[in-house]
């Protein structure tokens, strides 16, 4: 086997591989009362179920026969016992046109009674997020959904916070067909490192957050749970470096909307059909593509970079902004 995981465990082994899976989601959730798995869990001091949802079958496999076989064998076995809980599945490391992801797909659209998801793993070049802004439209709303499990820009810089908030904008226009995502690899010594990009670097005595730790808490902190469709207008060859999602929040009742100026100017953007106060509520931040670091900034401080003029919002060169609006 490659990497000691593609050679397939031994079929006369595979049930006794499958039941560690059932008694792992049974060690979560189960009753301590009545499970000796539960119970474990309780004296190992939580005695509460964690209420597990979702379980990951495979991870960046070559989706080969021997896996496929084994793959369906735990999909059913965990469907069989545990209807509630989601499968996903996986699709190779790499994005389409990968013969893992082409086959990763086709076994489980084939099989989407068992796989309700499937977790894509994707590092690419700046550029390549900035031009493919419509991966994911195209996608089947019928199949099983997506979770991003891994992705990233291949640099620590401004360059890649914006190229991934470019790319979170769209992820956030398919939120029907994406349902999670998550940037890899979170954290990383400085004395150790063995990867790169990561999105938070750290030592014996200081923590360092990169630009891209700015993208992925501004996204997090202005989420909602209903997308808004909008559009932008701009001149065509300038679109690819711009970038707006609208969401709804229902419990807070606020409309947040995002914005990703890739442009090296400052762009005036005049909001229809989004009724702005004066001085909205703005975080942002801002620098230059080359930086190793950045700050999430308010529009109340004082020399914000970005605020409202005559009505415009202004987004200052290189930034993400996300914009308040209370009901």
């Amino acid at each position: 086997g490659i990497a000691g995981q593609q050679g397939g465990i031994p079929m006369n082994e595979m049930p006794a591989y499958v039941q560690d899976v059932l008694d792992l989601i049974e060690w979560a959730n189960g009753d301590a009362a009545t499970s000796k798995w539960a119970k474990m869990r309780a004296e190992a001091g939580h005695p509460a179920p964690f209420q597990l949802k979702m379980i990951g079958i495979g991870n960046e496999d070559l989706i080969t026969t021997q896996f496929e076989e084994r793959y369906l064998m735990i999909c059913k076995a965990v469907k069989a016992k545990y209807p509630d809980i989601e499968v996903v599945g996986t699709v190779g490391p790499f994005h389409y046109p990968s013969a893992d992801y082409i086959e990763g797909w086709k076994f489980a659209k084939a099989h989407k009674e068992v796989i309700d998801a499937v977790d894509e793993h994707y590092y690419e070049s700046t550029g390549w997020f900035l031009h493919n802004q419509d991966y994911y439209d195209s996608y089947d709303r019928k199949a099983p959904k997506v979770y991003l499990g891994e992705y990233a820009s291949r640099t620590r810089t401004m360059e890649s916070a914006l190229a991934e908030a470019v790319h979170l904008c769209n992820i956030e226009r398919n939120g029907d067909v994406v349902e999670m995502t998550s940037y890899a690899p979170l954290l990383c010594h400085e004395k150790h490192q063995n990867w790169n990009p990561d999105m938070i670097y750290f030592n014996a005595s200081e923590v360092k957050t990169t630009p891209s730790y700015n993208t992925q808490a501004l996204f997090s902190q202005f989420s909602g749970d209903s997308y808004v469709a909008s559009r932008m207008e701009i001149a065509p060859d300038l679109a690819y470096r711009m970038a707006a999602s609208v969401v709804k929040d229902s419990r807070s009742g606020n409309t947040y909307l995002k914005l990703v100026n890739a442009l090296p100017v400052t762009v005036s953007l005049k909001v229809d059909g989004l009724a702005l106060p004066a001085q909205p509520r703005m975080v942002y931040f801002s620098g230059k593509p080359g930086d190793e670091s950045s700050q999430l900034r308010s529009s109340e401080e004082t020399g914000a970079l970005v605020n409202v003029q005559n009505g415009r919002l202004q987004l200052p060169a290189y930034s993400v902004v996300a914009v308040s609006v209370a009901p």
